[in-house]
């Protein structure tokens, strides 16, 4: 409020007060318009958690429903964009509103030093809403008027609508003053500020959800195709190349764990490689020696010793052997080659030529065309793991092109059913009296020459507890619907 007599030096100025929330304060005395206020707050101290057992994150973990890289980017993108249109919606409201107010409050104070000058002029108050020692006034803008302030100030209604008043003193002592309410025309302007500012967050939000599905969809899609690829390694296809597979021209960091992959690919097939050559080198260094001794071994006189020495030179070349076939096979040089076979025939006189007492069963008689040799070479390692680790009757039953060897012994290690045959591992000791543990090995390579598809499994009884002894071991041979290519690729039966 302007005071001429009290305070000459606030002639030129005038406050705008205002107590409490939802109020503003502001002044106009020369230094500019100013806000004042003050607050306080509450602050809560969080307490640690104490760290869970490991078992119960994994169960957790379990439980918790797996979400795809896109969702989790959509969501963060969404949930980002919300928190910033809230923020931005706020910040717009609450300027627009403080304008509105500070315009509707500068016309207040225009319109009241109106009101005192024809006041002052005639005596009488002839201003529209004009009034002298208002009851109704705010006190805090009373006392700015009685210390000689022109003034302003704003409350709020019931209905939460802003009041706007605005007081003078009058040289007779008395107090003039201006009570006007926010225009009907700023509440639907703040109205339709906030609606748009709604529609302009909602926009916002599913905007930053359709960027976050496009972009975590393709990243999500690039690393599927290396997840694949490396898989594709990992089942032993060295010419596949995880940076090949996920394409694109995008640099990005699934390009970098695509080259790592590689490389690691790379290295571990140059290790193997590296090993596989060696081994073979072994083998072939061994052959000539191995054969020697055998040669010498026939030379010896008759007698016990002379048998044991022949026995054991005989099985050091059959190991010799059968290592090169493996480093052969693991070479993925081997090509079949192929002829039309009936397979039951074939099957039923194979197995008795090598064992007569073994019981062949033709359910399903089939033409194939396969390796006959390789063939024959599968089914005697089988026959033979079976005869040597398991325990009669034998069976062999031919069902179309799927083959089925069973034993009635212990069945085979969980470790052979989990991982396949491996190399000079023979299994448990109930399966695992002799042998050097080559024979399933080199049943697998040529069956994987083959195109076919060698597995294992125990039988046991069903609705048997765990731990239950098996009653035999069966392994069955499915060969193909196609024969392998010259190229030595084939078709694969699903899994």
């Amino acid at each position: 409020m302007r005071g001429r007599n009290q305070h000459p030096a606030d002639a030129d100025g005038s406050d705008e007060i205002g107590p409490g929330p939802g109020s503003a304060v502001s002044g106009q005395d020369g230094a500019g318009r100013g806000e004042s206020g003050d607050g306080g707050g509450d602050g809560g101290g969080g307490g640690g958690q104490h760290g869970r057992p490991a078992a119960l994150r994994e169960g957790l973990g379990r439980l918790m429903p797996r979400t795809g890289l896109r969702w989790k980017l959509s969501a963060a993108i969404a949930a980002v964009g919300a928190l910033v249109a809230i923020a931005l919606s706020l910040v717009v409201h609450n300027a627009a509103r403080v304008s509105m107010l500070d315009n509707a409050r500068d016309l207040a104070d225009e319109r009241v030093q109106i009101a005192q000058r024809n006041y002052e002029a005639s005596g009488r108050p002839n201003f529209p809403g004009i009034k002298i020692d208002d009851p109704g006034l705010p006190k805090d803008l009373l006392a700015k008027a009685r210390a000689g302030r022109r003034a302003t100030y704003v409350t709020e209604n019931s209905e939460g609508v802003p009041d706007i008043w605005a007081a003078v003193p009058l040289q007779d002592g008395g107090i003039l003053s201006l009570h006007t309410s926010f225009t009907d025309r700023s509440t639907t302007i703040l109205k339709d500020l906030d609606e748009a500012l709604i529609i302009g967050s909602i926009a916002v939000v599913f905007g930053g959800c359709a960027l976050g599905v496009l972009i975590g969809g393709q990243l999500s899609r690039r690393l599927r195709k290396a997840a694949t690829a490396a898989r594709r390694v990992a089942q032993g296809e060295p010419d596949v190349r995880v940076r090949d597979s996920i394409g694109g021209v995008v640099r990005d960091e699934t390009d970098d764990l695509a080259r790592a992959v590689d490389a690691m690919a790379d290295a571990l097939q140059q290790r193997i490689e590296a090993e596989r050559r060696v081994t073979a080198d072994i083998a072939h260094e061994l052959r000539t020696p191995v054969t020697g001794l055998l040669t010498a071994a026939e030379l010896l006189p008759p007698g016990r010793p002379t048998e044991l020495v022949r026995d054991r030179a005989q099985a050091m070349r059959q190991l010799v052997e059968d290592v090169l076939e493996v480093a052969r096979l693991d070479s993925a040089s081997e090509r079949a080659e192929l002829q039309d076979i009936v397979l039951g025939e074939f099957v039923t006189r194979r197995v008795i030529a090598r064992d007569p007492e073994v019981v062949v069963r033709v359910v399903h008689e089939s033409a194939v065309t396969t390796d006959p040799r390789r063939l024959e070479r599968v089914l005697i390692n089988l026959l033979a793991n079976a005869a040597r680790h398991g325990r009669p009757p034998v069976e062999v039953t031919v069902e179309g092109r799927v083959i089925r060897i069973r034993d009635h012994g212990p069945g085979f290690p969980d470790a052979l059913l989990a991982e396949g045959p491996s190399r000079f591992r023979t299994g448990s000791s109930d399966r695992a009296g002799q042998g050097h543990g080559l024979g399933l090995t080199i049943a697998a390579g040529q069956a994987r020459v083959l195109g076919a598809r060698l597995t294992f499994r125990n039988v046991r009884v069903v609705g048997a507890p765990e731990g239950t002894p098996a009653e035999g071991a069966v392994a069955v041979l499915w060969l193909p619907e196609h024969a392998p290519t010259n190229t030595g690729s084939h078709p694969m039966l699903p899994e």
